[in-house]
């Protein structure tokens, strides 16, 4: 029972059940956080009209656009955004010319004039007013933390593992207060 840690009241089937729960708790944020649109209906419309209507993109440059403007909280998924842009061609707002075997994608005219007519804000800016990071931050906090602990759990001495229990268990405390607060 080499593996045992005898202080602190840990033991190995203490630490299995510890990383469990973690991995539960990491694998609860990954599904939350990689089910892909993290806006409402129309906010992948609005995000390609305000892209287009600074430079010409072809689909996968609007997708990493809107990612790296939301800071990464939203990354439309190919199965919202190819069919927006089909729909905005339809609606004649947007051209497609092929160039080097991708189309890309533009404003047209009609495009421009209604870009112009809405004083909506770019889907990414709203968040950023909100204080710079949305509720989509929170998962991928917890996700690190679930790392964090994990690792404290697999390669620190049991003294180390006692104190990240502690550090753990005030987050929680402090995580609840925020709620209880008006």
């Amino acid at each position: 029972m080499g593996n045992s840690y005898p202080t602190g009241g840990f033991n190995a089937s203490n630490m299995d059940g510890i990383w469990q729960a973690m991995e539960q708790f990491r694998s609860r944020f990954e599904k939350q956080s990689s089910t892909g649109t993290r806006a409402g209906r129309g906010e992948v419309r609005t995000a390609v009209l305000a892209l287009l209507a600074e430079q010409p993109m072809h689909g996968y440059q609007i997708i990493h656009e809107i990612e790296e403007r939301s800071g990464g909280s939203w990354k439309p998924s190919a199965g919202s955004v190819y069919p927006t842009l089909q729909l905005l061609a339809d609606e004649g707002l947007i051209s497609a010319e092929e160039s080097n075997g991708r189309k890309i994608y533009s404003l047209t005219d009609a495009g421009r004039e209604a870009v112009a007519d809405t004083d909506t804000s770019a889907p990414w800016e709203a968040s950023a007013s909100t204080g710079g990071r949305s509720h989509a931050a929170l998962p991928k906090a917890g996700i690190e933390l679930a790392q964090a602990a994990a690792q404290v759990g697999r390669t620190g001495s049991p003294e180390q593992v006692t104190e990240a229990v502690a550090v753990l268990d005030e987050a929680r405390r402090k995580l609840y207060s925020i709620l209880a607060q008006d």
